[in-house]
């Protein structure tokens, strides 16, 4: 009897197995619970986040708004999940699913804090790998190995596993065409596992009756791309570096920043140091400018050994000839020249004084940038007004009194962020601020850091926004998707991109930062539509609200989004009004 029972056993023991690993439908208890997050919130891999059970957004036309659908496995071990977007249907047009992008976010440790973080050392999501290869249209799957092939990505997004009780954020980015009838669109988004049902959680999106406009109002510079070819090993005059350079620029364009012009199209200079624009370089470089919607063109630095001495004359007519060019296009008023980056001693303050004549004698409308406070850091060293047309503090480095000074000489004023830098000692207010942090650009700071600096910046009248690279990932030591930290401890510093090649990309993957920089140049737009419609003291009454002053603003991302609306709410009267 007992052999028998055992024999039994072991004939029913391969089919245990197999329901074990793979459920048939009806065994399963595991289960896909989906929940809603704003966009403004990082979620974890564990932990207790009180989701909503449906997606509700709004945006302007020619907007992108997003939210997170937060998949968490319940009642076992998801296997292979998957998921999908439906169009977004209304009563008057359609937003198609080709519009909608569908990412899984991918954890990156910190190891070491931040100076003045205010999350501890772990595992963050940021970078945002999609379901489909934007270039090939292929899916991009999580790696699978096997015996005899190896996967040609460390990362993907489609097929992924999960735990019991652990979370796996998606993020949906949502564009709204230019020309989208306002009213409400409904759709869903669709998740499911090999051994659990699909689910579905419905999106609602509420187009209001205004349209953002093309290329970005809130002036900016990000830098180039030429840690892109030190990265990935490659002459910065091949094709492969051109297309990667085409492609981050395109997605820099995206999310609302200026890319810079290729050098491959910088005309050169004539022996007298005029510049040759040909018919296919102004080709190229109208192309390119129209496309991208740019609305900032910086003048290259003349290429000649002795430009303040000798080469005088030649530099002269070399930035002449380049304002002139600009100005036959009709885009003189987005240019500028960035002389000099943080000049920190008399020497360089020098430097400053001397080019600033060498542009003003070469054209008077060229303005000169220089990243540098409109105080000095030591009386001896002099003054630079009149020598500085767009001046770019650190966001530590803000002081209203000087920021107004400027300004009513007729000066700019751009801002910006490297490391973490507070306020300086020959701050004019130093022991009323020294204690204050701005947002901060690393990993380990909150999302809204990135979404609140165009909040700042129209606080104190500030037009534009500076950031020194995009794609510094410090190679051949070190790769940002195991390690972000910039020397060691600046998490994600000058890197708002990661190198789509770890993903089986040939591109750019985006972060969760740069979209939360995206959101931040949208609601700039909302500013100065609403200026535009006499709504000026309803701007500031607001942006008060969250940006009391500079050190003390509002990290809460959900009374950011309230407060976005409201704006909304007054463009919309505004406008039914006039």
């Amino acid at each position: 009897m007992w052999n028998q029972s055992i024999r039994a056993l072991s004939i029913c023991y391969p089919i245990w197995m197999v329901l074990f690993i793979y459920p048939l439908p009806g065994f399963s208890q595991t289960r896909i619970h989906l929940s809603v997050q704003p966009p403004t919130l990082r979620i974890g891999i564990t932990g207790d986040w009180q989701g909503k059970d449906r997606a509700e957004i709004a945006c302007a036309q020619n907007e992108t708004e997003s939210f997170q659908a937060v998949v968490t496995a319940r009642g076992g071990f998801l296997r292979g999940v998957d998921a999908e977007v439906t169009s977004l249907r209304g009563g008057r047009g359609e937003i198609p699913a080709e519009r909608i992008v569908l990412y899984r976010e991918e954890y990156v440790r910190v190891k070491y804090s931040s100076p003045r973080a205010t999350e501890a050392p772990g595992l963050f999501p940021d970078p945002l790998i999609p379901f489909r290869d934007p270039y090939s249209g292929e899916a991009v799957p999580v790696p699978q190995w096997d015996e005899e092939n190896a996967p040609r990505n460390r990362f993907g997004a489609a097929g992924f596993d999960l735990w019991e009780d652990h979370h796996q954020p998606l993020w949906i980015d949502v564009h709204v065409p230019p020309n989208t009838p306002a009213g409400t669109y409904a759709g869903e988004i669709r998740v499911w596992a090999r051994n659990a049902e699909a689910v579905d959680l419905p999106i609602q999106l509420t187009v209001w009756d205004f349209t953002l406009p093309a290329g970005p109002t809130h002036e900016n510079h990000f830098g180039g791309f030429g840690y892109l070819a030190r990265y990935h090993g490659i002459e910065r005059d091949s094709p492969e570096f051109h297309r990667l350079e085409d492609r981050y620029a395109a997605m820099m364009a995206a999310h609302r920043l200026n890319p810079p012009l290729p050098a491959r199209w910088l005309p050169e200079p004539a022996e007298d140091g005029s510049i040759q624009m040909t018919e296919e370089l102004d080709k190229q470089i109208t192309e390119y400018v129209n496309r991208l919607h740019v609305t900032n063109l910086e003048i290259p630095r003349a290429p000649f050994r002795d430009a303040l001495g000798a080469d005088r004359p030649k530099a002269i007519r070399f930035y002449r000839s380049w304002y002139a060019y600009l100005q036959s296009k009709g885009w003189e008023s987005g240019a500028y020249h960035y002389m000099l980056d943080e000049p920190n001693d008399a020497g360089q303050y020098e430097e400053v004084r001397q080019l600033g004549a060498l542009l003003h004698e070469a054209e008077p409308r060229i303005r000169r940038l220089v990243v540098e406070q409109p105080y000095g850091q030591d009386p001896a060293w002099g003054v630079l007004d009149g020598a500085i047309d767009i001046w770019c503090p650190l966001f530590g480095f803000i002081d209203e009194d000087s920021v107004k000074r400027v300004q009513a000489q007729g000066d700019a004023m751009w801002s910006y962020t490297a490391l973490v830098q507070a306020a300086p000692s020959y701050h004019p207010r130093f022991e009323e601020v020294k204690n204050g942090n701005p947002p901060y650009w690393q990993i380990d700071f909150p999302l809204t850091a990135y979404r609140i600096a165009p909040w700042l910046n129209r606080r104190y009248g500030i037009t534009g926004l500076l950031y020194w690279s995009t794609v510094f990932w410090q190679a051949p030591r070190r790769n940002p998707w195991d390690d972000p930290g910039f020397r060691l401890r600046f998490n994600g510093d000058g890197a708002l991109f990661y190198p789509g090649n770890d993903a089986g990309i040939d591109g750019p993957v985006a972060s969760l930062r740069l979209k939360a920089l995206r959101d931040g140049m949208e609601d700039y737009e909302y500013f100065a539509l609403l200026e535009k419609l006499g709504g000026k003291a309803v701007v500031e009454e607001i942006v008060r609200q969250a940006v009391p002053t500079w050190a003390a603003w509002e990290p809460d991302g959900n009374r950011l989004m309230d407060l976005r609306r409201r704006l909304a709410e007054e463009i919309l009267k505004r406008r039914k009004a006039n």
